[in-house]
């Protein structure tokens, strides 16, 4: 009895560690919202990807309209972050997911009526990438206004990946359920519905009077302040290299997913959703795992082994020929990168002084997303020319060598505790 006794409480403490995060009460309702909200982007991602494709049959034109997509955070991401440090966040976000929901709406009358051409994909493509310039900044740094605990801000960092790819379990397997029988245009309406979860959780949050106070200095000098942060700081400046490395080369997979479930696996629009699932599920496993491990002292060593571990088994993945393995190896990816993702984000907060967060987590939004355009046309141009799974290979096989040169040069980033 005693020895159950003590296995009840370890449980009921490794939960509640866990979840910390959600013992508040604006956080629990940006959780759920933001988690539903989220499971309908994957429907569409999912449902967009593979409209492409059937369309053109072109792996050039997937990376094309991931390019359009991503290319405004570019030049936008770095004055919304200043902006995400001078004007009410909550007031951002409301926007951002307004423009959204609006985008969804229209990408599925003009599929449902069979008006849809890829020029409205990739038009479409990239107003939703301004929205989520402004979008991305904003939601990173809004954290810390929904935890009336500061010593759970780590927990929500964390819990904020697992948000994402709990939904990235689920959004991918039912859209790509819906998408075989029902068709694209209902996965991009169900998106829509999807975005009145967060606004509603937004207009419901009780936030704190200092959220309405911004800084009121130029915006130039608000930028240059952040970056200046960031050159200051070698363990920060890397760990963001690593996030624009990543990006650039090591999520070529993403982008050559329809393809790869297509002319490689030979699965269909199931079998997509599976794969995109498969990521998902060790992503997800990788957030709780991170979340679990706030009082885990040696996070420079987790960053470490992750960083490693992510090209690794994308470069196992790209010679898979088998569903099953495939599957398999999209798990430990999905594990290994939001590992280190989610320890670079944790440890980058940590570190950052309030008054500079929205400034810095843009720049470091910006290295995961502004580097996207380029790796999803580099990705659809190399496998273009000699196939998805060297595309897929050469990318792993770039991060590898640069997780390795950062393990080398930046030894203190180790010691990060």
């Amino acid at each position: 009895m005693p020895q159950r006794t003590d296995h009840s409480s370890l449980v009921r403490g490794l939960t509640s560690s866990t979840f910390a995060a959600l013992r508040h009460r604006n956080y629990r309702l940006w959780f759920f919202g933001q988690t539903i909200s989220l499971m309908g982007t994957w429907m569409q991602t999912v449902a967009q990807g593979w409209l492409v494709y059937a369309l053109t049959g072109s792996k050039l034109a997937l990376g094309t309209i991931s390019f359009f997509g991503n290319l405004p955070t570019l030049f936008l991401m770095l004055p919304a972050g200043a902006l995400a440090d001078r004007f009410s966040r909550r007031t951002l976000l409301l926007a951002t997911q307004t423009v959204m929901t609006i985008q969804a709406f229209v990408l599925a009358a003009l599929a449902a009526t069979g008006a849809l051409r890829v020029w409205h994909i990739a038009l479409l493509a990239t107003v939703l990438g301004v929205a989520n310039s402004f979008d991305a900044p904003a939601r990173q740094a809004m954290t810390v206004d929904m935890v009336d605990d500061r010593r759970d801000l780590m927990n929500a960092i964390a819990l904020n990946s697992s948000i994402f790819n709990m939904a990235r379990i689920v959004g991918p397997a039912v859209g790509g359920v819906i998408l075989a029988s029902l068709g694209a245009a209902w996965c991009f309406a169900l998106n829509g519905v999807t975005f009145f979860a967060v606004i509603v959780a937004l207009w419901l949050m009780r936030l704190p009077r200092m959220e309405q106070v911004r800084h009121s200095e130029p915006l130039l000098a608000q930028i240059k302040a952040g970056l200046g942060y960031i050159r200051s700081h070698i363990e920060v400046m890397a760990m963001i290299a690593w996030i624009g490395v990543a990006s650039l080369f090591g999520l070529a997979y993403s982008v050559l997913m329809p393809a790869y479930a297509a002319d490689v696996l030979h699965v269909g629009e199931t079998g997509l959703g599976m794969l995109n699932a498969a990521a998902g599920l060790g992503a997800l496993a990788g957030s709780l795992l991170v979340a679990s491990l706030g009082s885990f002292r040696y996070k420079g060593w987790l960053l470490t082994v992750g960083s490693l571990l992510f090209p690794a088994s994308i470069l196992l993945f790209a010679t898979s020929r088998s569903f099953a393995f495939a599957l398999g190896c999209l798990v430990v990816i999905g594990l290994a990168f939001v590992i280190t993702s989610a320890t670079i984000n944790t440890l980058i907060q940590s570190l950052v002084p309030d008054a500079l967060r929205g400034r810095v987590m843009a720049v470091f939004t910006l290295s995961f997303f502004g580097t996207a355009p380029f790796s999803s046309l580099l990705a659809g141009v190399i496998a273009q020319a000699f196939g998805t799974v060297v595309s897929v290979a050469i990318g792993a096989g770039i991060t590898l060598v640069f997780a390795l040169f950062i393990f080398f040069a930046v030894p203190s980033l180790r010691r990060l505790t």
